[in-house]
């Protein structure tokens, strides 16, 4: 399955430059959660200041916009997508849709008004907000959620698709956790950049320092991505 629509590239560069200058993108070598050793690092929890939060908003409405998908509301999974799906909704109205949002507790409140979901009740056409699909994992319980509040998941939008394949070096995917995830549940995920992007990126940068990553990060992508 494809994104709704291409993604812009002018708007991903836009990103992989921002998310550089804000020190959420970085290179050296990094141990993943999996145990690989990977080139580069994307920790949105950098993006930690009103600033920051503001100008990730814009990126994230604007390819939600340019997707042409319809939609009527968000959803942020808790923790991070909590944020995003907040700073989403800011900048959607700011661009004239006015949109409601909701977001899970991990566990339910016993008190008060209760059960998992905070905010908009959850109905029609609704757009997962997160950072990265790792394993899968959350977004998978994000759909369950969403089902069983009689909305409609009608796709996953993130921040940066790393193009990974997971599994062990002996036993890889068939695919990567984004196109495992697409293929599994028929719902689109929409990145604002992928990892194509980042080594556009880094193929152009005038920063030559910048652009010795560039070979580490390919030789990755031959190992492990698709």
């Amino acid at each position: 399955m494809s994104n709704p629509a291409a993604a812009d590239p002018t708007l991903a560069r836009e990103f992989v430059k921002f998310s550089l200058e804000a020190g959420v993108l970085r290179f050296g070598e990094f141990r993943t959660k999996a145990g690989r050793l990977s080139p580069y690092f994307f920790n949105s929890a950098l993006f930690d200041d009103g600033a920051k939060l503001q100008r990730l908003g814009e990126f994230y409405g604007r390819r939600l916009i340019a997707s042409g998908l319809g939609f009527d509301m968000l959803f942020g999974p808790a923790y991070k997508g909590i944020t995003l799906a907040a700073a989403s909704a800011v900048e959607l109205a700011r661009l004239g849709r006015n949109v409601p949002f909701a977001y899970n507790r991990k566990e339910a409140k016993d008190h008060g008004e209760g059960g998992v979901v905070v905010g908009a009740p959850l109905r029609g056409r609704t757009v997962i907000v997160d950072d990265v699909i790792t394993d899968g994992a959350s977004k998978r319980e994000s759909v369950d959620l969403i089902r069983r509040e009689g909305a409609t998941p009608v796709a996953v939008l993130i921040a940066l698709d790393r193009m990974e394949r997971g599994g062990t070096d002996d036993a890889l995917s068939a695919g990567s956790a984004v196109t495992e995830f697409e293929r599994t549940y028929a719902i689109p995920v929409i990145a604002i950049a992928t990892l194509t992007d980042m080594l556009d990126y880094l193929d152009s940068a005038a920063d030559p320092a910048l652009a010795t990553h560039r070979a580490a990060v390919a030789r990755y992508r031959e190992r492990y991505g698709v």
